[in-house]
């Protein structure tokens, strides 16, 4: 299988900065690596053990230790599971599933499988969210709960903004290596300036392959299967899954749907206190 990393080289300066976002969070934590049909997955486990599960799924192009920052908290009440989502750039298996099938769902049940846990809360955010829903869809008999952040496959944004926006800034990052066009794409995606993410994805988008492919979005007749408890948090300022369209439709489809906010002053990633936000609302669920 040809590898997603274009280079050995590029591969080793994204795990490096991976290396260096977990080294800088200076937490307790165990490294476990399960097998699963789609590969290896790594995850990084923190928490008492005897404390109550809940996987964090990071973002398209993310890794583990970017959720374990976000929700710092959340380790003094549960067993905290971070996945490398596979097929992205972190230290799991490099095989990319569909997004129009169940393997993402099939793929998260047997890591759940494997860690042997049920009663799982699950935590995620954009494409996070995608995975998320895909694993309800699959099998939702061993979680209890999730909360989905400003996630993908619910509704999609206006293809003509995110295209210059996002994509155009992307795309003439690869061309030139400046870096201010990963700033320009950053500015429009992040509600707080992350110099972490200016290195990392900077790294991603010149050494990684990434998955264009269109986001799909999950059919009312499905969502309507879905019996699991909802949270949902979206975000009014976001250009790629706008909040207050989501929150109507999900309103419409999801008859578990829990509770649901808009996050009014929020860009597609959500600020420092946004996350305390969404935190206390896991915490307090």
């Amino acid at each position: 299988m040809k590898s997603l990393f274009k280079s050995p080289q590029g591969k080793q300066e994204i795990l490096s900065l991976y290396d260096q976002k977990l080294n800088e969070l200076n937490i307790d934590s165990d490294y476990l690596q399960v097998e699963t049909s789609f590969g290896r997955t790594n995850i990084i486990a923190t928490g008492d053990p005897s404390n109550p599960p809940i996987i964090l799924v990071h973002g398209s192009n993310g890794c583990a230790p970017i959720a374990l920052e976000t929700y710092p908290n959340l380790s003094k009440s549960f067993r905290v599971f971070a996945v490398d989502v596979i097929a992205q750039p972190n230290k799991s298996a490099e095989t990319r599933p569909s997004m129009k099938d169940d393997s993402y769902g099939k793929w998260m049940n047997e890591v759940i499988d494997q860690l042997k846990i049920t009663d799982v809360r699950l935590a995620g955010f954009s494409f996070g969210g995608l995975v998320i829903l895909k694993t309800l869809e699959y099998d939702e008999s061993k979680i209890k709960e999730v909360f989905l952040s400003a996630p993908a496959y619910i509704v999609n944004g206006n293809p003509i903004k995110a295209l210059f926006k996002f994509f155009i800034p992307m795309r003439r990052y690869m061309s030139t290596g400046k870096i201010k066009f990963v700033e320009s794409f950053l500015k429009e995606v992040f509600s707080d300036r992350d110099e972490f993410a200016i290195k990392y994805l900077s790294k991603v988008f010149e050494h990684f392959t990434m998955d264009f492919s269109p986001v799909p979005v999950i059919s009312d007749k499905k969502a309507k299967l879905i019996k699991t408890p909802i949270n949902l948090i979206a975000a009014k300022q976001d250009v790629l899954f706008p909040g207050e369209k989501m929150i109507k439709r999900a309103t419409q489809i999801f008859p578990s749907l829990k509770e649901s906010v808009l996050l009014k002053n929020s860009k597609h990633v959500q600020s420092a206190q946004d996350n305390r936000f969404i935190e206390n609302l896991i915490l307090e669920a």
